[in-house]
């Protein structure tokens, strides 16, 4: 069984087939999905996913990406949404920071206030960090959380991946990790420790390899799967029986 840690599949592009996308993943063994929504005014969509579903699991947070649309009471908004809804929550998340975009501060100032609420209730953290892997970690040790999480398309350095392991967190693998340029990458996996790691696609983000200006979706993480066997010298099953056990540990997924 496959697990996919990480797909919107609540976003507008899976509105005419969402049924279909889910049942060619599991046609590919892809049993479970993680729905992390991104903005207040996506939280009912991705509940209602996960309530339609018992291998469909919930994550809330606040996308640095969507800032400008994370009004004065979005944080209010997603303490209340998650004390509401604690038994349906697995994450919290996606939530991060993304040096390509603007107004550094503030999206500091969202994910340390994220973090605060992560630990007052107990929940793991799905981070997306792009550039910044060394100052999210310092963050992520300040924080003190209670649980770890995941550390969403990591593309840092064998040092960053031990940092981000030792603060007792996974790391997130998906597209990039198909790309043969991506030769730093590669090696960090090939060297990962069996439960360092999970598989994702961010769907419909993010493409593989050969699949360059297509829609991505849940059934390619079977594809991940494969390419991180290789590069590991292992096989699809010893990959996915590992990074399902990874991220039903972090997670605490019963699937």
């Amino acid at each position: 069984m496959l697990i996919d840690s990480h797909c919107h599949l609540d976003f507008a592009d899976f509105t005419p087939d969402r049924e279909a996308v889910i049942a060619r993943a599991e046609q590919e063994d892809v049993s479970a999905f993680v729905v992390p929504a991104t903005t207040v005014a996506s939280f009912s969509a991705v509940l209602a996913l996960a309530d339609s579903s018992a291998r469909i699991f919930a994550a809330l947070g606040l996308h640095p990406y969507f800032l400008s649309e994370h009004g004065e009471g979005a944080l209010a908004a997603l303490h209340q949404a998650l004390d509401q809804h604690a038994g349906q929550i697995v994450a919290l998340g996606e939530c991060g920071f993304d040096a390509r975009l603007a107004d550094h501060d503030a999206q500091w100032q969202l994910f340390e206030a994220q973090l605060s609420m992560a630990r007052e209730f107990s929940l793991p953290v799905i981070v997306h960090c792009v550039r910044a892997n060394d100052e999210v970690a310092k963050r992520i040790k300040q924080a003190q959380l209670t649980r770890g999480g995941i550390i969403h398309a990591f593309s840092g350095s064998q040092v960053q991946a031990e940092r981000f392991l030792e603060l007792g967190f996974v790391l997130g693998l998906g597209g990039s990790v198909t790309y043969p340029r991506a030769n730093k990458l590669r090696g960090v996996v090939a060297s990962l420790p069996d439960d360092g790691f999970v598989l994702e696609t961010d769907s419909p983000d993010m493409p593989l390899c050969g699949f360059q200006g297509q829609r991505n979706e849940p059934s390619r993480v079977a594809k991940v799967a494969d390419v991180v066997a290789e590069l590991r010298s292992s096989s699809r099953h010893d990959i996915a029986l590992s990074t399902t056990t990874n991220v039903q540990r972090i997670l605490q997924l019963n699937v």
